[in-house]
């Protein structure tokens, strides 16, 4: 069984959500364990890939028998192993979390909600497992429709407004990467991506293929909501179900932040990327205003999730500058921040929904005095905002040290005088978080002249997931030198110091 992971990772999500769309028609009750079982298996089936990977090395599986360049092949080493797992135990945590929330905020459409939710899922995982670069496109659309679907479910008077914008920037930077892709075709005459890295070294002269890695950049920038490619996320995301932005905020840019990655290592090399068209001072420059930009947007904000929209720019510009740093310490951190982002995010969209779910809002006023009635859900928010801070033992402060020592390794103090700078734009924005919902209990009076509230939290349902994830976050600080040295250093290509 082992030997077909790969094609499990895809295939079984698939089969579930066709499954949930009938179910959905019979009774609802069952689209929800359909669901779990789905994602439960995709979880098992990219934990065995991944200890597969650590034990044989990269692993190859063709679709059909059809051997590459002709046929579609997965191809999974430690990076994509890595990526895997984190996505498919991301929504399956948040699908399990998110079960009260999407009862209450639409009974009559739980089926279209599933079936959407998996599908995207669907198209996570595929995006990441797949070793061609054509059938990447093909995940990317599966997961791009389902996700604006998905958002579109939200707010009625603005989720669908914020969900065509995204549309429209989601179509932008898709039609980019199959430019580019196309491009590659022309040069090379392949869409398989280790074939692609064989044939390109003669071509590196060629203005077709300097075309084509600056259009698939630009594209995927534009998915990952790269400052100044990011004003489609914001209002989307804010305006979504709170499991659909829960499941999307954590899963998307971190996604493309791996496509990236895998362009410029697989596909193009990191020969090509830094040495020959040597643009890597400017992107991480551009990553600094990413950050800073990030960090200050956030702090204008009065809306907690439309406030972690912003955080989540300015993460993005962590990965894209300490991957470009190219050096190891800052690919480690690139890779690193992908899977504590990854959790970083869930855990606090989580927060948001199970607020939501009591209060029913999330604007600041809606804050006041959830340390009484919901202890354990802000136990959990206080525990992803030190993360975020970056504050040891959580996972936040370990990718954050890699990136400062990249940028101090490879002279680019910018970009560490850009980390500083959101790290304490960070304690700013979630310790108003804390005093709002600490020393303003209820309405304008102070703890010690307000009469107690008895606590009211989410259910349980909602809530151990959220404290799983909130341990996630110290536990994968506390392993972070396994992960880094069985599995990260080993994605990193061996000449990179």
């Amino acid at each position: 069984m082992s030997h077909n992971y790969p094609a499990l990772l895809v295939t079984i999500p698939l089969l579930s959500a066709f499954i949930i769309s009938v179910a959905g028609w019979l009774n609802r009750k069952l689209c929800f364990p359909i669901a779990v079982a789905g994602l439960s298996i995709a979880a098992y089936s990219s934990l065995g890939l991944l200890f597969r990977v650590l034990n044989e090395g990269v692993v190859n599986y063709r679709l059909g028998g059809w051997a590459p360049p002709w046929g579609i092949a997965y191809r999974v080493d430690t990076l994509n192993g890595l990526v895997l797992c984190v996505i498919s135990f991301v929504a399956l945590l948040n699908l399990i979390a998110g079960k009260k929330s999407i009862e209450q905020e639409f009974p009559e459409k739980t089926g279209p909600f599933y079936t959407l939710y998996v599908l995207f899922v669907t198209g996570m995982l595929g995006i990441t497992v797949t070793g061609d670069a054509f059938n990447l496109y093909v995940l990317l659309e599966i997961a791009s429709l389902t996700g604006y679907g998905l958002l579109a479910m939200g707010d009625k008077d603005r989720a669908p407004l914020a969900c065509l914008n995204y549309l429209y920037m989601g179509t932008i930077g898709a039609c980019f990467y199959l430019l580019g892709i196309g491009y590659l075709y022309i040069a090379t005459g392949s869409l398989n991506m280790v074939d692609i890295s064989n044939l390109l070294p003669s071509l590196y002269q060629s203005k077709t293929v300097m075309a084509a890695f600056i259009i698939c950049l630009v594209g995927v920038w534009i998915k990952m909501a790269f400052f100044p490619l990011h004003a489609w996320l914001p209002n989307a995301y804010s305006y979504a179900p709170s499991s659909a932005s829960s499941l999307i905020a954590p899963l998307m840019t971190k996604v493309m932040i791996y496509v990236m990655i895998r362009l410029v290592l697989t596909v193009f090399g990191p020969k090509y990327a830094f040495g020959t068209l040597a643009i890597s001072h400017w992107i991480v420059w551009l990553a600094c205003i990413a950050i800073v930009m990030g960090a200050i947007l956030a702090l204008t904000q009065r809306n907690l999730k439309k406030m972690l929209t912003y955080v989540i720019v300015a993460e993005v510009g962590y990965m894209v500058g300490g991957f470009w740093l190219g050096n190891r310490d800052g690919m480690t951190g690139a890779i690193l921040h992908i899977v504590n982002d990854a959790l970083m995010t869930l855990c606090a969209f989580l927060v948001v929904s199970n607020i939501v779910y009591k209060v029913k809002g999330h604007k600041f006023e809606d804050l006041k005095g959830l340390f009484q009635t919901m202890p354990f859900t802000m136990g959990a928010f206080v525990v992803a905002a030190l993360s975020i801070i970056g504050v040891p033992p959580t996972c936040g402060f370990f990718s954050k040290w890699y990136l400062i020592s990249g940028g101090i390794s490879a002279g680019q103090y910018g970009f560490v005088v850009a980390l500083l700078f959101s790290s304490l734009i960070n304690v700013i924005l979630f310790f108003r978080i804390i005093e709002i919902a600490f020393y303003e209990p209820f309405g304008n009076d102070h703890a010690h002249t307000s009469q107690p509230e008895c606590i009211k939290e989410a259910p349980l349902t909602m809530l151990i997931p959220l404290l799983i994830v909130a341990a996630g976050l110290v536990i994968v600080g506390v392993y972070t030198s396994d992960i880094v040295t069985h599995i990260i250093q080993f994605a990193i290509p061996k000449g990179i110091l």
